[in-house]
């Protein structure tokens, strides 16, 4: 499960990734769903371990397949915390569309993003 999360800048929220798949890579913040989770839980949680953030978790924006992997993102409101890299996060951002274009992303997220029109506004 992941966040989609975006600033009153129109910025979204990417996490450099800690561990593999994709370690040193950029991507939305989000893990997997533990025993007696369900998809909203395991997105509020994971958004607080990753990038310090509280988040209410909206509508389900899209899902993707990464092998083994099936990925579910949910549109997130932010309700407090303060922006960190967590646990999992080499670091966390704020990325406008520019930063998109340069920085090394997981594989398929710009497809994604794009074919989801969740894109940063600016």
């Amino acid at each position: 499960m992941g966040g989609l999360v975006y600033d009153d800048l129109g910025r979204l929220l990417l996490v450099q990734r800690r561990n593999e798949p994709g370690r040193g890579l950029w991507s939305v913040p989000g893990g997997r769903v533990e025993a007696g989770e369900d998809d909203t839980a395991a997105v509020v949680r994971e958004m607080a371990e990753e990038t310090g953030l509280r988040v209410e978790p909206g509508l389900l924006v899209g899902r993707v397949t990464r092998e083994p992997y099936v990925i579910a993102d949910y549109a997130c409101r932010v309700l407090g915390g303060e922006l960190r890299a967590g646990d999992d996060a080499l670091d966390a951002r704020w990325c406008d569309a520019a930063a998109l274009r340069v920085l090394p992303l997981v594989d398929g997220l710009l497809a994604t993003l794009t074919a989801w029109d969740a894109l940063p506004r600016h």
